[in-house]
């Protein structure tokens, strides 16, 4: 552990195209990918241009908005952060206009995670920016982290620790190769240790001690764990480490990455001088001084808590991992598969049972779907397949409600590969699926999507009431219409009369569906 690996595996960054501007992005050879990071300390934009399957870097922005110290009592974000950061994401939107949206991600981390009036800022940033914006979790975050890490580093025989402090937030990963094993993410950073310990700019040993302290409590719970796993190698990959990493260099306090020497001498040079405005430390920008105290005290506690020797700073980030998990949507296919199977296999969800479900919802979707305009998006048919998948982990809590259970493991459990929101259109639909259909459920996900989520809702009502028998009987001949919010289902001659419990499923559905303003007509075909 902390081994000493030296120079060759530190980035060595995207290789830039000589000549090639941001206004061509009409060019034929090769595609463009854009990813944008709002993070709680800065926003970063990258574009990239993607030949014969390479990455080459087009144009970076990065720009301090310090979203989290515009957190008040209330959690709330306040009018003159948001119009900072409404600003930058005007100017990243002149960048992003002439890239399609499919090709563009935009995720918010730690502090939107956080503000109660989240919704409301990113309404206001989508349109400034002239893309959609998701909120991700803090384990989807940290995966993302490492995968930009990953292919950022060059390759050990071992295990690579990577270490991410944010604004507001810390992740640690251990992994190997490109398939992290270990995922964390604390609620420590540089913006929210500065502004706990060192608002006034004042620098202390004392200060400095309370907050490594506050930062060694919430690494706590994982040190040991983490310690036993072990690594070969750690890198840092945030702006707080790579800019430690020029300081100790600079000065040098280390002639090799961030030895824990070189931290305890910056340490104490920050202490000696007292005050955050004095501050005169070679490679320490004026606009990242603020909060560098609580970025210095957070890096402490984990070299302390994980006992290491030695980290080195990569340029490989979130963004990085964005624009590699744009790149190989395969692989994050995977993830999300292998996120639901870990699920199921927790919750000893009958696999059998699911796949009747799925394969009856398809069915239905596909007859549905032009009719209903759910072939606009996607999105749709995945969210709807992952909910029929996960509808049933809430039996293993108990079988009365089981539908209020599972929508709620699905809403608050880390699922990789899934953003905020698409994780909570699952969870809905999972709600949704059986008993009343309260339509107003689905008005909490943003505008425009209770019609075309209502409507997934009825999908996932009648695949599940049709599988109610737990047999492979398939009804592949039952024909299901639709036109606005009338529903017509038709089944093959004699069946409902051979299936009187799934008739009466279906007349009890029918009042369901009757209370949140749709029809259903049952028949037969002869």
């Amino acid at each position: 552990m902390g081994t000493s690996i030296s120079d060759p595996y530190i980035f060595r960054g995207f290789p830039d195209l000589i000549g090639d501007t941001i206004n061509t992005l009409t060019s034929e050879s090769g595609h463009y990918l854009a990813a944008v990071d709002l993070g709680s300390n800065s926003f970063h934009m990258k574009v990239v241009r993607v030949i014969d399957g390479k990455i080459e870097r087009i144009d970076r922005i990065r720009e301090m908005v310090r979203l989290a110290s515009g957190l008040d009592e209330h959690n709330c974000l306040d009018q003159v952060t948001m119009d900072r950061a409404l600003d930058c994401l005007s100017r990243f939107g002149e960048r992003l206009r002439e890239i399609p949206p499919h090709r563009v991600k935009v995720v918010g981390t730690n502090t939107l995670r956080k503000a109660d009036n989240a919704n409301v800022f990113i309404r206001l940033a989508e349109k400034v920016l002239g893309h959609s914006i998701e909120v991700i979790g803090g384990q989807e975050e940290a995966r993302l982290v490492y995968l930009g890490v990953s292919h950022s580093v060059r390759r050990c025989d071992g295990q690579t620790l990577v270490i991410d402090i944010g604004g507001g937030s810390t992740e640690l990963i251990i992994g190997q190769g490109y398939e992290p094993r270990y995922l964390e993410s604390l609620f420590v950073g540089c913006v929210s240790q500065s502004i706990k310990y060192f608002s006034d700019g004042k620098m202390t040993a004392k200060r400095f001690r309370k907050a490594i302290t506050d930062a060694r409590l919430t690494l706590e719970p994982i040190e040991k764990a983490y310690r036993k796993s072990g690594w070969k190698m750690a890198v840092g990959s945030s702006g707080t480490i790579r800019t430690i990493g020029k300081v100790v260099m600079n000065h040098q306090w280390s002639d090799d990455g961030i030895s824990a020497d070189s931290l305890s001498l910056l340490q104490q040079a920050m202490i000696d001088c007292g005050d955050v405005g004095k501050l005169d430390l070679e490679g320490l920008s004026k606009d990242r001084a603020p909060v560098f105290p609580g970025g210095v005290a957070t890096l402490v506690a984990v070299f302390q808590g994980l006992k290491l020797d030695r980290l080195w700073p990569s340029e490989g980030a979130l963004r990085e991992g964005l624009l590699y998990d744009m790149h190989g949507v395969k692989e994050h296919d995977l993830v999300r598969e292998t996120t639901i199977a870990a699920l199921t296999s927790r919750y000893q969800v009958d696999r059998h049972q699911v796949e009747r479900v799925v394969g009856v919802c398809r069915s239905l979707y596909s007859q549905a779907e032009s009719a209903w305009g759910l072939d606009e998006k996607n999105s749709y048919q995945e969210c709807l397949m992952c909910a029929a998948q996960l509808h049933e982990v809430g039996l293993a809590v108990a079988h009365s409600q089981y539908h209020l259970h599972a929508e709620y493991i699905v809403r608050y459990s880390d699922l990789l590969g899934f953003t905020w929101s698409e994780q909570g259109m699952v969870a809905a639909l999972i709600r949704a699926h059986r008993s009343k259909l309260d339509v107003d459920l689905f008005a909490e996900l943003g505008d425009g999507l209770v019609t075309p989520m209502t409507r997934l809702a009825v999908i996932l009502r009648v695949a599940v009431l049709l599988c109610r028998g737990r047999t492979n009987d398939m009804l592949e001949d039952v024909v299901f219409s639709v036109e606005g919010d009338a529903v017509r289902l038709q089944f093959p001659a004699q069946w409902l009369e051979q299936n009187a419990l799934t008739l009466a499923d279906l007349k009890r559905e029918k009042k369901y569906l009757n209370a949140a303003g749709l029809s259903l007509k049952i028949a037969s075909l002869y």
